[in-house]
């Protein structure tokens, strides 16, 4: 059994090979834990499984050495197979009860809620975290459901108690006011993927997050 720790999901990252400029996703993930990431996501949806699993055995080792929990998107199997801390469910993935049932506590599991009913469901079926998506319109997935905006994301707030992970078009600028809508955390892709310095382009995006809680 995976022994639970606390998780900081203040600033919680996102991979996106494409959007990252011919980076190393290896590399962007260093840049981005240094510019104080608490979380990454590694999401794949190219490269073969043992491309995946591997990729996620040296990201998830770099991330070990530095205390940062890494959640793998979509695959179950690849999640356990490289040893992650967790896996991140969308709405058209696995069932929550069938995942929990294939890894007991072994994983942490993040569900997509893009609705209230989903983020209820989730806590209920035993979700470690819920992630409210998307709250602005984002081209980084053309396939999710209308933007919920601040308001969607308050009303999710008012009926959960796992932490809430905003994701979404969300960036420097708005980060802020996510937090101070409800959000224990932000996930963000483009915001550093894309970013010239990843470092920088986190640190930025953290510090509107601690203005935002002092405010």
């Amino acid at each position: 059994m995976k022994k639970r720790k606390t998780i900081d999901y203040s600033l919680y990252f996102v991979t996106d090979r494409g959007l990252s400029g011919g980076r190393a996703t290896l590399d962007v993930v260093r840049a981005a834990v240094e510019g104080g990431v608490g979380c990454v996501q590694l999401r794949e949806k190219a490269c073969s499984t043992a491309e995946f699993i591997a990729q996620a055995a040296a990201i998830g080792g770099f991330l070990k050495s530095r205390g940062v929990p890494l959640f793998i998107n979509d695959r179950l199997d690849v999640a356990l197979a490289a040893g992650a801390d967790g896996v991140h469910l969308g709405q058209k993935d696995m069932p929550l009860a069938m995942a929990r049932a294939i890894a007991g506590r072994r994983l942490l599991i993040g569900v997509s809620a893009e609705s209230v009913q989903d983020a209820v469901a989730a806590e209920r079926g035993g979700a470690d975290y819920v992630s409210a998506s998307p709250i602005f319109a984002t081209p980084t997935k053309t396939d999710t459901a209308p933007a919920l905006g601040l308001e969607g994301l308050q009303a999710m707030r008012r009926r959960v108690n796992l932490p809430l992970i905003a994701i979404g078009g969300i960036h420097r600028g708005n980060a802020g006011e996510v937090i101070r809508g409800g959000a224990d955390g932000v996930a963000v892709v483009s915001a550093i993927a894309a970013a010239a310095e990843p470092a920088r382009a986190a640190q930025e995006i953290l510090r509107e997050i601690r203005n935002a809680r002092q405010a």
